[in-house]
């Protein structure tokens, strides 16, 4: 289901609200992996044929830096998709309209706002993505644990996002820190360090660079691990016993759009069975109840109760720490 996907850049579907001719327009940004992006955007568009959407992708570092950047002139309708704890940001709330979108009320607590600003019905894992191939080649035993990562022979060989530049790079951080607690996580880290060949700004390139045979391990995405999988490269998709970590992706309407009605519209479609639908073909993790994992999924090695490989989580403490989290891993880390 992934060969036919179309790759999406802000270049390929423009941020043009300024000048659409569209009455009916949105100016959406979103953090969503671009490969699922444009299915979505699809089915959107199919469903809504007039309504006009236009949408920036950005990384989560990179979405959030606009957004606040733009606090005095906001230009974006709709952020769809982004980290929560990247939502969770006391500033972005105020930018935030408490709206509610139908089908929300029946998601769990903890994945909707009480005051209705963001909901979550879909969400990312990490996973490690191992080139089976290479691994192999290099005669490395199959990584399942942080640990494991220690090894000198795994020197040069892995990659891993930035947490100040990737949610991704910072839902695995983040994993690390609340599962082991801050001073054993912390040496973990410190102790991978020295393997790491590189650290970069997208949370699915180390995936990408690992199933072509450029490194052996990328700690990146599951939903990237499964979709390289089925394509056929060289890969195992690997979930740390130490836990992995995952993140909600979250969704509102900023209160200073013009396009409420619109912007609303969008969101309850996000809600709607056929939208959950497509989403459980791609996301290893939706909260609405009764969705099931795709076949892709499952043949990648997604387990049925994905809480067996959860990290214990706190979301609150992750928006709360993670200035600070980021800061001493740029000082530790920093490249």
């Amino acid at each position: 289901m992934y060969k036919n996907t179309i790759k999406l850049t802000a270049s390929a579907v423009a941020l043009c609200a300024a000048s659409s001719a569209f009455a009916d327009s949105l100016t959406v940004y979103t953090a969503l992996e671009e490969e699922e992006v444009a299915i979505y955007l699809d089915a959107a568009k199919a469903a809504m044929p007039d309504l006009e959407i236009d949408v920036l992708r950005l990384s989560t570092g990179k979405l959030g830096a606009r957004l606040l950047a733009e606090a005095g002139n906001p230009q974006a309708d709709v952020i769809w998709g982004w980290a929560v704890t990247a939502m969770m940001d006391p500033q972005v709330l105020e930018l935030m309209a408490p709206v509610k979108i139908a089908g929300t009320e029946a998601l769990a607590p903890q994945f909707r706002d009480t005051e209705d600003r963001w909901f979550a019905q879909i969400g990312y894992m990490g996973a490690f993505c191992v080139n089976t191939a290479r691994l192999e080649d290099k005669g490395l035993t199959m990584p399942t644990s942080w640990a494991d990562l220690e090894a000198p022979e795994f020197k040069g060989e892995v990659l891993m996002p930035d947490p100040n530049e990737s949610g991704t790079g910072y839902l695995h951080v983040n994993a690390v820190l609340q599962g082991m607690g801050v001073e054993k996580g912390w040496a973990q880290l410190e102790a991978v360090d020295p393997n790491m060949a590189q650290y970069t700004s997208s949370g699915s390139k180390p995936c990408k660079s690992a199933r072509t045979g450029e490194y052996t391990v990328g700690i990146s995405l599951a939903f990237t691990a499964m979709q390289s999988i089925e394509e056929g490269y060289p890969l195992a998709m690997v979930f740390p016993s130490e836990g992995v970590g995952y993140e909600l992706e979250a969704s509102g309407i900023l209160s200073s759009s013009d396009q409420q009605e619109e912007a609303k519209k969008f969101l309850d479609w996000t809600m709607s069975p056929d939208a959950i639908e497509l989403f459980s073909q791609y996301k290893a993790l939706v909260t609405v109840a009764g969705a099931k994992p795709s076949e892709t999924a499952v043949k990648a090695g997604l387990p049925s109760d994905i809480s067996t490989v959860l990290a214990p989580v706190d979301f609150v403490e992750s928006a709360g720490r993670q200035n600070e989290i980021k800061a001493e891993w740029r000082e530790k880390f920093g490249r």
